[in-house]
C-alpha cells in the first residue's frame, strides 16, 4: 500500500498536525485528517473515522462528497468542509449535504488553485 504525500504537503503549510487517518481513530482537535490512498474516509456518529473500500464516486476512492456527506450526517449544523484544489466534480454533493445541514463550507480561491473545478463547483452550490 503506498502512503499519499498529500499530508507531508499540507504540514510544511500550517501549524496544524496533519496525519493519515486510520480506522477507528477518534477525531483530535487541532488535526488535520486526509484519507489514505484508495480509501474512502469517513466518520461516523461518534466522531471516530472510518475507512472504506467501496465503488469509485465520481471514478474517484477516496470521494470528498462521501467524506463531508458522512461529516453532514455526524455533526449537522456543527459540520464544516474545506475544498481545495481539485478537478471534476467531487465534494459539490457534499458541499450540498452540509450546505442543508446549517454547517459551513470553505473553498479556495479557484484563481489560487491549480486545478480549479473542485472549488469552483464547491462555490456554485
Amino acid at each position: 500500500r503506498h502512503r499519499s504525500l498529500v499530508a507531508d504537503i499540507l504540514s510544511r503549510r500550517t501549524r496544524l498536525t496533519v496525519k493519515e487517518a486510520e480506522g477507528g481513530e477518534k477525531l483530535q482537535a487541532g488535526t488535520v485528517y486526509i484519507a489514505p490512498p484508495n480509501r474512502h474516509l469517513l466518520v461516523n456518529s461518534d466522531g471516530r473515522l472510518a475507512l472504506a473500500d467501496s465503488e469509485l464516486v465520481h471514478f474517484l476512492r477516496p470521494s470528498a462528497d462521501l467524506l463531508f456527506e458522512s461529516v453532514a450526517a455526524s455533526f449537522r449544523d456543527r459540520a464544516i468542509g474545506v475544498v481545495l484544489s481539485g478537478t471534476g466534480k467531487d465534494a459539490a454533493m457534499g458541499v450540498t449535504a452540509i450546505k442543508s445541514m446549517g454547517g459551513t463550507v470553505l473553498a479556495q480561491d479557484p484563481q489560487g488553485a491549480e486545478f480549479p473545478g473542485m472549488p469552483e463547483g464547491a462555490i456554485a452550490t
